[in-house]
Parts: C-alpha cells; structure tokens; sequence
C-alpha cells in the first residue's frame, strides 16, 4: 500500500483503535476494588473470586487465539474486528448482570475471546494502514487501551458521586462498543486486508512452516513474562496498598498507573524511530524489577503510587505490543498467525499467573504476589537480554 493510499485510512485506523479504549475498560475494570466489592457481594463471595474470573479472560483468549488469527488472514480483518465487538458486549452485559461467580466466569471466558478477535482484527489491519510504522501502529493500541485506564477512576467516582449501581459503568461499555461496531461495518479498509487471503494456510499449517529457532521463542515467551508483571500489579497492588502499605484510597492507583503507561506510549512512540523496538524489551522490565523491589522493600502509601506509576511506564507502556511488532517483522508472511502465537502466550500468562495469584493472595497474602512478581518480571528481562544479543542475525535470516 502507498502512503498516500494509507493517509486516506486513517480515519478508519481511528475508529479500529476506538475498540481498545472499550478494551482497557474490560481488561482492568475487574481489578479496582470498589468494583471487586461490589460483584463480591452480589456473588456472596469473596474478593478473590473477583480475581479469579479475571483469570477467565486470558482463559477465553487461549481457546479463540489459534483461529482467531487464522480467521484474520483468510477471511480478512473486518469479520475479526465484528466478532470480537459482539463477544466484548456480551461480556460487559453477562458480567453486569450476573447472579454468581460461575456466570461472570462464563462471560469472561468471551471476553477473552473478544480480545482474541480484537488483537487478530485490529492490529494487522492498523499496522497495513500505517506501513512501515509497524512499531508505532502497535503502540497506538496501548496509548487507547491507556487512555480509558486513565479515565476509570473518575468514571467510578462519578458513579459513585451520584448514587449509582458500579454495574452502570459495564452497561455503558458495552453500548459504547456495540456503537464504535456499527461504524466499523461501513468503514474503508486496506483491499488485502478486506478481503482476506484465500490461500492462506490454518493455524497448525502456519505454525508448522514458520521456522523457529530459540531466539524467536524466548521473544514469544516474554509476552508470557511481560503480561504477568502488568496484570499482577493491575488486579493485585490496590490489594497490597490497603493490607499492607495502609492505604485509604486504593483507587489512586489507577490513575497513576495509567498516567505512566500513557508518558511510556508517548515517549516509546518516539524512541522507536531512533532506536530499535528489540532494545525496549530489556530496558524497560528491568525497571520493573527494580521497582518492584523497592515496592516490597519500603511498603508505604508514596511508593505504592509511585510504584504504580513505574510499572505503568516500565511494564503495561507498549512491552507486549513491542513484541508483537517485533515478532511480525521476523514472520511478516503470517502477521495474522504470529500475533495469535504471541497472544497465546500472553493469554497463558494471563489466566495462570492470575489464578495462581488469587489463591496465593487469599493463603499468604498480597505481599506473597509482589516477590511473584518480582521472580517472572526477572525473567523477562534475561530472555529479552539473550534476544537482542541474537537480534542481528535473525533480521538476516528473515531478509535472505
């Protein structure tokens, strides 16, 4: 596609990224924990089933993932985009309405699947439009996704302002996507990528053609390590800050984690025009660790909004869509295929790390999950560190 044939779809590329602002409303909205309070109470349970049913997401994304990419790539990505829209609606409203943990968990389980088909739609068809900028079109998804993070603690205080159900927050969610699906019925996308690539293979096809080395493998496996640091920290700090650092309002955290995923977004856009996209995948989880280091160390209420807004910049700032963008430009023949491999990962990470942690939190405690954290974030940065040292010689690889 020609730049200027990829400027007329921009407008397009916005409302696509539109679904991710939806998307960061899901994917956070169980951690807070006046939310957690709530549904705890309308399930006669506990907090930690909140966690629980959170797990459920990467769950329902693990299923979808292996055909969700197919789907992108043989049938094109406005089918992926509309799957995952109607699945995210049924999510916000199954989890508004349920009358017991057993249903959240079902409803969850297609909020997995609605970011499966999200991840697999969107992000091809954005980083087609914005060619060659593959870096940048990935890091747009998370400055959205940032964006309603950072907007969800106003949300619930103004419910909470004006008297109103926590439920109100997941109905609107849910208007709101099945609105932004309408517009993306109608509008333009790039001719591949509309009409889907007939002779593409299946997933095992795919997965079996492409030739991975260890190098490619530990860059996959940081989408496990580098999803465990932000959704631990994102459904278990505000635990952590009232238990154990004393906090009386868990809640600003939040606000500070976002506004660090929202500088990181900014300045990483910027950075990956000079610097190569590979180098952040060590600096920034190495920041993490630090971070949460001293989190542990010095449990107070400062370091706990300090810590959030850290591992809001270091760990939820583009590391997973780095990543991403990182593993389509070694595999750029099955973009849809690779981004599924690499969300499988996460998609792991997600639904073990976190059913882990609600077990864990509930026995030892909170302060048990941050040396968890700690441990796997660690992790992270010494397969990200044997990548960039094997960096060079892949792009060889994927260029002969």
């Amino acid at each position: 596609m020609n730049t200027v044939q990829g400027k007329k779809l921009y407008p397009s590329a916005l409302i696509l990224y539109l679904n991710f602002f939806v998307h960061g409303i899901g994917c956070s909205v169980l951690g807070q924990q006046v939310i957690k309070d709530a549904l705890a109470v309308q399930w006669g349970s506990g907090d930690d089933a909140v966690t629980l049913v959170a797990a459920a997401l990467g769950l329902g994304r693990l299923i979808t993932l292996p055909f969700a990419g197919v789907i992108s790539d043989k049938l094109g990505r406005r089918p992926c985009v509309l799957i995952g829209i109607a699945s995210y609606a049924v999510f916000f409203l199954g989890v508004a309405y349920s009358p017991s943990m057993q249903i959240a968990y079902a409803a969850a389980i297609l909020g997995g699947a609605a970011n499966s088909f999200l991840d697999t739609g969107v992000i091809p068809a954005c980083v087609e439009i914005l060619k060659p900028r593959s870096g940048l079109a990935t890091m747009l998804t998370k400055f959205f996704i940032s964006a309603s993070q950072l907007l969800l603690p106003f949300m619930l205080g103004f419910i909470a302002a004006n008297q109103m159900s926590y439920n109100t927050l997941l109905i609107a969610a849910a208007v709101l996507i099945l609105i932004i699906g309408v517009l993306c019925i109608k509008i333009p996308l790039p001719a591949k990528e509309q009409q889907g690539g007939g002779k593409q293979e299946s997933f095992l096809k795919n997965l079996k053609q492409a030739k991975f080395t260890m190098e490619s493998a530990a860059l996959i496996a940081i989408g496990f390590t580098c999803t465990a640091t932000f959704q631990l920290w994102l459904n278990c700090a505000q635990k952590f800050g009232i238990e154990v650092a004393g906090m009386s309002d868990a809640g600003i955290m939040q606000t500070w984690y976002s506004a660090g995923t929202i500088a990181a977004v900014i300045l990483t856009a910027v950075l990956v025009s000079r610097f190569k996209a590979v180098r952040f995948l060590a600096i920034y989880p190495a920041i993490s660790v630090v971070m949460l280091v001293i989190v542990y160390i010095v449990r107070t209420p400062l370091i706990c909004l300090a810590g959030s807004f850290v591992i809001g910049f270091a760990a939820a700032g583009g590391v997973l869509q780095l990543a991403t963008a990182t593993v389509n430009d070694l595999f750029p023949r099955i973009k849809g295929t690779i981004t599924s491999i690499i969300m499988i990962a996460s998609s792991l990470s997600n639904y073990t790390i976190l059913s882990a942690a609600g077990t864990i939190s509930a026995s030892s405690g909170p302060q048990t999950v941050i040396v968890m954290n700690i441990v796997i974030t660690l992790i992270g940065v010494v397969l990200a560190l044997f990548v960039n040292l094997r960096y060079g010689k892949l792009i060889e690889k994927t260029e002969r």
